[in-house]
C-alpha cells in the first residue's frame, strides 16, 4: 500500500546507501544477499529506480536494519510502515508484559531489569534495589537510564569498586550500538555520559576484591553496607519480533559471582519480605 505524504520524504535510495555503507557491504554483496542485481540496486540508491515494497523489505532483512528504521525506509519510499509500534501497556502486548513480569519475579532474589533501545528502564524486579538504593530522584525521573544510573557521579559510580573498567566497557558497548544503528538518541546519550566526571577515589579495592580471579571479563563490583557484591549479567531478547517496541526490548539478568554475593542477595530479599 502506498501512502500520500504532504512533505518531500528522504529518498529511500540514500537511506539504503547509508545502511549498506554502515554494514560495510558492496553493492554486489548486498544484491547477492537480497536476490537482486547490483545494477538494479545501484539504480535504487541513485533514485533512478523506485523499489517495490517487497524489495525494500528484502534489502532491510539483508542489512539487518532495526524495525523502527525499516518503517522509516518504507515511509521514505511512500509506503506504509510494515511494523506496528505499541506501548508496553497496550492490550496487544499483554502476553508479553505478563511474560516479562514472570521472568523478573522468577529471577529474584537476583536483580533483573527490562530496557529499551536507549537503555531506559521500563520494568525492574525488587532485587534491583541493591543497585538503585540511594540514587537521587533526578536520575530516576522521568525514567531511569542504565548508563546514567551507572556512570553519573551521583549514581552507582560512587559505589563501584571497578568503575574505570565498567566505564570503559559501557562506553565501548554504546559506541558499537551507535555505529550499528546510527541512532541519534544513542549518539546523544553517548556524548552525555562521556562528559561525566570520574570520582577521585574510583577503583580503590575493598578487602582485596580487585585481586580475585573472575571467569567473566568484567564483573560489576558494588560496595554495599553488607560488603562488596560481585555480579555478572546476561542479556535476553525476544525472537522474531513483529512489533517495534518488542524488537527494542532487552532483559538484563544479573547473577552472583560468588557465594558471599548470593547469600547477601538472599538475605536482602528475606529482609524486604519481612517488612
Amino acid at each position: 500500500m502506498r501512502v500520500v505524504t504532504t512533505q518531500q520524504p528522504a529518498r529511500a535510495g540514500a537511506l539504503l546507501r547509508e545502511w549498506r555503507q554502515r554494514r560495510r557491504l558492496s553493492q554486489l554483496d548486498l544484491a547477492h544477499l537480497a536476490g537482486t542485481s547490483a545494477r538494479h540496486l545501484s539504480c535504487v540508491e541513485t533514485g533512478r529506480a523506485h523499489p517495490s515494497r517487497a524489495m525494500l523489505l528484502r534489502l532491510s532483512t539483508a542489512l539487518d536494519i532495526p524495525l523502527r528504521e525499516r518503517n522509516a525506509l518504507l515511509l521514505a519510499a511512500d509506503y506504509a510502515p510494515a511494523y506496528r509500534e505499541s506501548s508496553l501497556d497496550d492490550e496487544y502486548l499483554a502476553s508479553v508484559r505478563s511474560a516479562l513480569d514472570t521472568m523478573l519475579t522468577a529471577h529474584e532474589p537476583y536483580p533483573a531489569v527490562v530496557v529499551d533501545r536507549c537503555w531506559n528502564v521500563h520494568l525492574a524486579n525488587r532485587a534491583m534495589s541493591v543497585l538503585m538504593d540511594g540514587v537521587p530522584p533526578h536520575l530516576l525521573t522521568p525514567r531511569p537510564n542504565v548508563f546514567r544510573l551507572t556512570l553519573h557521579p551521583d549514581g552507582l559510580a560512587a559505589r563501584l569498586a571497578n568503575l574505570t573498567e565498567v566505564r570503559t566497557l559501557f562506553l565501548e558497548r554504546l559506541v558499537r550500538q551507535v555505529n550499528a544503528t546510527g541512532d541519534p538518541a544513542l549518539r546523544e546519550l553517548y556524548e552525555e555520559v562521556c562528559r561525566y566526571p570520574v570520582p577521585v577515589d574510583a577503583d580503590e579495592p575493598a578487602d582485596g576484591a580487585a585481586l580475585r580471579p573472575s571467569p567473566v571479563q568484567l564483573p560489576v563490583r558494588v560496595r554495599t553496607p553488607l560488603g562488596e557484591l560481585s555480579m555478572f549479567s546476561t542479556m535476553a531478547t525476544f525472537g522474531a519480533p513483529a512489533d517495534v517496541t518488542l524488537a527494542e526490548l532487552a532483559i538484563e539478568l544479573f547473577y552472583p559471582l560468588d557465594e558471599f554475593t548470593a547469600s547477601a542477595l538472599r538475605d536482602l530479599a528475606e529482609q524486604a519480605g519481612a517488612r
